[in-house]
């Protein structure tokens, strides 16, 4: 039980710390590309647009891995309350501790993960 508090600790950890980041990024990016370059685009340079694309281009693709973290957060969560958490859902056998330390949300062992990463 006291291993499950640990797991549950570090999820909701980092599920506040991926929340925080989304609404980081989506505060920066509230207004639209015209307000970002402050004038008409036709009156700025073309790199200081292409600049400022860039920029909201990286933000949206942070933005879409980070909610993509988020869920899967949530589906560790939930499978630690079926009490399933730390099993590979690969191969069944236990997701070594030291994976779950770095990667909280982990659904292989790290053999299975890199067997899948071979293809």
């Amino acid at each position: 039980m006291a291993g499950e508090d640990v797991h549950r600790k570090r999820l909701l950890e980092e599920r506040e710390r991926v929340a925080a980041a989304i609404d980081y990024i989506q505060v920066e990016n509230a207004g639209s590309l015209r307000d970002e370059v402050e004038e008409s685009p036709a009156d700025n340079h073309l790199a200081e647009t292409a600049s400022v694309t860039l920029d909201r281009e990286m933000d949206y693709t942070l933005e879409e891995v980070s909610t993509h973290v988020l869920e899967e957060i949530d589906a560790a969560l939930s499978r630690l309350a079926a009490g399933t958490y730390g099993a590979c859902i690969t191969c069944g056998q236990r997701v070594g501790e030291e994976r779950l330390a770095a990667i909280p949300y982990a659904t292989q062992c790290i053999r299975c993960r890199r067997l899948e990463e071979r293809g």
